[in-house]
């Protein structure tokens, strides 16, 4: 399931978020990336213990917990400190899969990488290439999307960023344990979710309503891991 988020961040939280990434120390990318994944990546990073990295972390997470988008397909447990991205010219990152266990940084804690996120902090009229393909059930997915917004997918699914040819695409990336650790089972919880939420706009106080919502939680409290 691969799904586009809208609005995370609005057009002056982005405009802030770029202003100090432009001015920021970056890294070589490679400094997260396990020993496959480094053959094929090429980008840069903001250091996990830089300051601006860390405060732009929390107000993305901060975001996210402000968007029911997200957390209707998400049903996030835990979400692993956002991470900060550039690719320039040249720059691209290979056919990959993610690691199924990512460590917090100077923590005991540990994340199940059910779920990988990115948030574009570029617009697509400021570079050329960098699109994100993502290997779906129907084929590969070309994903760029305006500045602020995000998309979900699979963190088992084989994806690859395609080589910039023009500007800089600059983007925070996460990833998210979900309580419902079955890709198949958090879309059929997202799409009952949204079926209850129409439902429920276009024939308010309908019985089915509640039946539903029942129905939605009965399967919530079958599948989730908490």
């Amino acid at each position: 399931m691969i799904i586009a988020i809208p609005n995370v961040l609005s057009i002056e939280q982005v405009t802030e978020a770029r202003r100090l990434l432009d001015a920021a120390d970056w890294a070589d990318g490679r400094i997260t990336a396990g020993h496959q994944s480094a053959r094929v990546k090429e980008n840069q990073q903001l250091p996990e213990d830089s300051p601006v990295a860390r405060k732009l972390s929390e107000n993305v997470v901060a975001a996210l917990e402000r968007s029911p988008l997200f957390v209707s397909a998400a049903l996030p447990s835990k979400i692993f400190p956002p991470l900060f991205n550039r690719y320039q010219a040249g720059h691209a990152f290979g056919l990959h899969v993610d690691n199924a266990i990512r460590m917090v940084r100077g923590t005991a804690h540990r994340v199940r990488t059910d779920l990988s996120a990115t948030l574009f902090l570029s617009g697509p009229e400021e570079y050329d290439g960098g699109e994100l393909i993502v290997e779906d059930t129907y084929g590969p997915q070309s994903i760029k999307l305006p500045a602020g917004h995000m998309v979900l997918y699979p963190a088992s699914s084989l994806h690859k960023v395609q080589a910039i040819t023009r500007g800089a695409r600059v983007a925070s990336f996460f990833w998210i344990q979900s309580m419902v650790r079955g890709d198949a089972e958090r879309a059929m919880l997202f799409d009952l979710d949204l079926a209850i939420q129409r439902l429920n706009r276009d024939v308010p106080d309908h019985p089915s309503t509640v039946q539903l919502t029942g129905v939605y939680h009965n399967l919530l409290r079958r599948w989730a891991e908490v």
